[in-house]
């Protein structure tokens, strides 16, 4: 294995110096990544506890738009700017419309016979 040193690098965040040890290299070699950090270790904790599931990939809140469901009439709330050519259905009305099979129909659509 190549002898690895400590490098110096410098936050992206915080513009703050920060040790890339040897022993880290070797971690993130071992992992497969390619790359060394952008932040260091304390932008590194301050990001993944500010979000809401302590990951990386986490959902920020969505904005929200006031619609009224095409089908019952009440006033909900959906994640996408409403159109006036498309409905919008509350979320009982949504999933009571819902296929229940859980996937594509495995129905042939034509008088064949199919291979399931």
């Amino acid at each position: 294995m190549i002898n690895m040193q400590d490098k110096t690098l410098t936050c992206r965040d915080c513009n703050q110096e920060f040790v890339f040890t040897a022993s880290e290299q070797e971690f993130f070699a071992q992992k497969g990544y390619t790359h060394d950090p952008s932040r260091c270790p304390e932008c590194r904790a301050a990001r993944k506890t500010s979000t809401t599931d302590g990951g990386y990939g986490a959902r920020r809140d969505r904005e929200m738009f006031p619609a009224v469901c095409a089908q019952c009439g009440k006033s909900t709330q959906v994640p996408f700017q409403p159109r006036s050519d498309r409905p919008v259905y509350c979320s009982d009305c949504y999933s009571a419309q819902r296929p229940r099979s859980g996937g594509y129909d495995r129905r042939p659509s034509s008088g064949r016979r199919s291979r399931w």
